[in-house]
């Protein structure tokens, strides 16, 4: 089978010629500091693993008056050129700091401007002010900010290119300056996890209203997929794992509107794998319930999460496909390539009874040791069926 051919095959619950091994992503940090800068798809050929190529292409809303964002020079790892319009335009400032690079955005609008800072080291960015700040903030970002589209001419040059070599990945779209593909994951990018889950309890209304916003704000966007050919976008995001929020929070605020975003996908010819990087195990029925095509990262313990493989396995394994539950903390880094090859036979020992599942490791990486990772695509390669 080609890598196309044998992730199709895992992601639609069939028996590949053997295990499909890929990553997440691929960092820019791990390749400048350990790969001597080599670029996204050599990594994959380097260390023999299944290439996936992520496609983020966005178009603007024509009908909305809308128009690429003429202020933004160039677009960050996996970013989308900005959408803006005449009420919705977005400005920046750096802001001085010998440690960390710091940005402030202003998202100018003919009521209140809002601003939201980002702050990077050379591994990553993360946020450090949110945008929604009071709860009428929703109302703006309602009325004002742009809905972005899917580029589909775009997602097709770059899956002709691609061939048979991989997958195209794609992801449905948070907020542009640093979201997530989830309503309740963008939700606690833009507002804050705590604040959030204790809005669930005091104000459960304007939650719903938040994640009503970002729904719709994200359905546009699916409709627009038609005949774009991804062979799987992401949805979900951490915040809603089980290590995060209670069984009922994920049940009354996150599969309501995910759920229905994975239906309309499907209508559009999508497939959908979603995403929980952190608990899964009281949730396991309940994110399968939403009918995604794929699920992970399945987390294990060692990292931080709770996944019993074997037990996903046997719970959820004839639902959907599983890609994950590598630990990558414990096995790409300080142990004999012997001990990284018994993690793979574990994961596929108990995953890979047929088919449906492509092993790779629990979210993204920073650090790894080179030997480590041939050992990881070696002997999975070496999973026949």
């Amino acid at each position: 089978m080609t890598s196309r051919q044998r992730f199709l095959s895992a992601l639609k619950r069939e028996i590949p010629d053997r295990l499909p091994v890929t990553t997440h992503h691929v960092m820019p940090y791990f390749l400048k500091t350990y790969m001597n800068g080599m670029s996204y798809q050599e990594f994959f050929d380097y260390f023999g693993l299944d290439p996936i190529r992520w496609a983020v292409a966005y178009r603007p809303n024509l009908s909305r008056s809308e128009y690429y964002d003429p202020e933004q020079r160039e677009t960050g790892f996996l970013e989308a050129q900005r959408i803006s319009s005449e009420n919705w335009k977005i400005k920046t400032e750096d802001v001085p700091n010998p440690e960390y690079k710091i940005t402030r955005f202003y998202f100018m609008n003919p009521e209140r401007n809002l601003s939201m800072v980002l702050q990077s080291d050379r591994h990553t960015t993360w946020v450090t002010e949110r945008m929604i700040k009071e709860k009428s903030d929703i109302d703006i970002f309602a009325k004002y900010a742009p809905f972005p589209l899917c580029d589909v001419e775009r997602v097709n040059k770059e899956a002709e290119e691609f061939g048979d070599r991989g997958i195209i990945r794609g992801s449905i779209p948070g907020f542009d300056v640093y979201g997530q593909p989830g309503c309740w994951q963008d939700a606690s990018v833009l507002y804050g996890i705590e604040k959030l889950i204790m809005g669930t309890y005091d104000d459960p209304e304007w939650v719903h209203s938040f994640l009503k916003i970002l729904k719709e704000r994200k359905a546009s966007y699916i409709y627009s997929m038609g005949g774009a050919k991804f062979d799987v976008v992401e949805l979900g995001g951490g915040d809603a794992s089980s290590t995060v929020i209670s069984p009922r929070i994920f049940e009354e605020f996150v599969a309501p509107y995910d759920s229905g975003l994975i239906e309309l996908a499907h209508m559009k010819g999508q497939r959908v794998v979603y995403h929980t990087c952190g608990g899964m195990m009281p949730i396991l029925e309940k994110i399968a319930d939403m009918n995604p095509d794929a699920m992970e990262t399945f987390t294990p313990p060692s990292l931080g999460g709770d996944v019993d493989l074997k037990e996903a396995k046997k719970r959820i394994g004839d639902r959907v496909c599983l890609i994950g539950g590598f630990d990558q903390s414990l096995y790409f880094r300080d142990c004999s390539s012997s001990e990284t090859r018994k993690e793979v036979r574990r994961c596929f020992e108990e995953a890979g009874e047929g088919g449906g599942y492509i092993l790779a490791p629990s979210d993204h990486f920073f650090d790894a040791d080179s030997e480590l990772i041939h050992a990881f695509a070696d002997e999975a390669r070496k999973c026949v069926y």
